[in-house]
C-alpha cells in the first residue's frame, strides 16, 4: 500500500474552479469581499453620525435627544446595512435574486422597528424634559397623556407592519385580492371582530384627553382603594395597600362611578368618626384631640375640627377631622388619632363610651303595679 505525499496533491490552480450552481469561485469571494467593506463601511458611517449627533446634542441645555438617540441606533444600523447591501445587489448581479427576495420582508421589519424606536424615544424625551419643566401635579397629566399615545402609535405602527409583511407574501396577498372582492362581506367580518379593539382604543384615547384618572392617582373603585400603576389601552393597573394588583377595563372608568382622591392634589382631610354617649363631654374631648393633633408631626396645620354631626336617642355622632402632607401621611395620622382617643376615653371619660341601659327601676314599678 502506497501512502499519498504532498507532492501527490493537485495544485491551485487545478482545485475546482466552481461552488454550487455553476457559480466561479473567484466571483463569490469578490461578492463577499464587496458585502463585506460595504457593510463596514455603512456601520463606520453610522457610527460616525451618531457620535456627530451626540456631540451636537451636548451643546442642548435639556439633552433632549438623548432618549431619541439611544431609542433609534439599534434599527438604524440595520437601516444602514440592509441599504448598503441594497446598493450593492443593484451593481452585483450575482446576490441581486436573493436580496430581493428577503427584502420584501426585512424592509417593513426594519423600518416598524425604526418607527417603534423613535415613538419611544421621542416620548422618554418629552417625559424628561417635562420632569425638569413642570410641577410634580401637572407632570402626572402630561405624563399620563405621553404613556397612552405612545402606547396607541406602537399598536398601530405594529398592525401596519405586520400587515406589510403579510402582504409581501403571494398567497396571503392572494387572499387580501380576494376578500377585496367581497368588500361588504369583509367589512362587516372584521368590525364585528375588532369592535372591542376598537372600544377600548377609542377608551384610551378619551381617557387622555379627559384625564379622569393619571398615573399615580389614588382612586377608590369598587370599595377598594389603591394607587394607579399603570394605564393600558385595554385595562388600568391598581396598587392596593397590600401589594395586591387590581386590573380594571378602561371602559369601567366611564360607564360606572369612582373616586379620585387626589385629582387635584395629593392633600387630603382625614376623617375619624366616633360613636359616643349622649353623656359625653364633647368639650373636653375636643380640646383632648386638637391638643394631640397639633402636637403631632403629620399634621400639616391647615384644619383640624371636631363636630357633632349627628345625634341619635342613645348615641351621636362625632367627627374629628385633621389635614396632612399626602394621602399616605392622613392615613396614618387619622389611625394614630383614633387610637389615642379610645384611649383617652377610657382614661378619662369611660361614661362616655356607648353602653346599653336597662331602666330598673321604672321596670320595678311596673311590677309591683302589676
Amino acid at each position: 500500500m502506497t501512502l499519498l505525499s504532498l507532492n501527490d496533491l493537485p495544485a491551485p490552480r487545478d482545485w475546482p474552479s466552481t461552488i454550487g450552481l455553476d457559480v466561479p469561485l473567484d466571483d463569490l469571494l469578490i461578492t463577499a469581499a464587496i458585502l463585506g467593506i460595504a457593510v463596514a463601511v455603512a456601520v463606520l458611517l453610522h457610527r460616525l453620525a451618531f457620535g456627530l449627533l451626540r456631540r451636537a446634542n451636548a451643546h442642548g441645555h435639556l439633552g433632549y435627544g438623548e432618549p431619541v438617540f439611544d431609542a433609534v441606533r439599534g434599527p438604524s444600523r440595520w437601516l444602514a446595512v440592509a441599504i448598503a447591501i441594497s446598493a450593492v445587489a443593484e451593481r452585483w448581479p450575482l446576490i441581486q435574486p436573493g436580496w430581493e427576495a428577503i427584502s420584501d420582508f426585512l424592509a417593513p421589519l426594519i423600518l416598524g422597528w425604526l418607527a417603534l424606536g423613535f415613538v419611544r424615544g421621542l416620548s422618554s424625551a418629552h417625559e424628561r424634559r417635562m420632569e425638569m419643566l413642570l410641577e410634580p401635579m401637572q407632570m402626572r397629566s402630561r405624563k399620563t397623556r405621553i404613556e397612552i399615545f405612545r402606547r396607541t402609535a406602537s399598536s398601530l405602527i405594529i398592525v401596519i407592519t405586520i400587515a406589510l409583511v403579510l402582504l409581501g407574501i403571494p398567497g396571503v396577498r392572494q387572499v387580501g385580492v380576494t376578500l377585496m372582492a367581497s368588500a361588504g362581506l369583509a367589512a362587516l367580518a372584521i368590525g364585528a371582530a375588532a369592535q372591542p379593539a376598537l372600544k377600548s382604543l377609542i377608551a384610551g384615547i378619551q381617557m387622555a384627553l379627559t384625564e379622569p384618572i393619571r398615573i399615580g392617582d389614588m382612586v377608590k373603585i369598587d370599595g377598594t382603594v389603591g394607587r394607579i400603576e399603570q394605564i393600558r389601552m385595554t385595562f388600568v393597573m391598581i396598587r392596593v395597600w397590600d401589594e395586591r394588583v387590581l386590573v380594571v377595563p378602561t371602559g369601567k372608568f366611564f360607564e360606572e362611578s369612582f373616586e379620585n382622591w387626589s385629582r387635584a392634589g395629593d392633600r387630603l382631610t382625614g376623617v375619624v368618626m366616633l360613636n359616643l354617649d349622649p353623656i359625653a363631654d364633647v368639650e373636653a374631648i375636643r380640646h383632648a384631640f386638637l391638643e394631640y393633633v397639633q402636637a403631632h408631626e403629620l399634621w400639616d396645620e391647615r384644619d383640624a375640627k371636631a363636630l357633632v354631626v349627628d345625634a341619635y336617642p342613645e348615641s351621636i355622632a362625632l367627627r374629628l377631622s385633621m389635614t396632612a402632607g399626602d394621602i399616605g401621611e392622613a392615613w396614618d395620622l387619622r389611625c394614630a388619632v383614633r387610637e389615642y382617643m379610645l384611649q383617652w376615653l377610657r382614661e378619662n371619660q369611660p361614661e362616655a363610651l356607648i353602653r346599653h341601659r336597662l331602666e330598673v327601676e321604672a321596670a320595678n314599678e311596673r311590677g309591683t303595679e302589676a
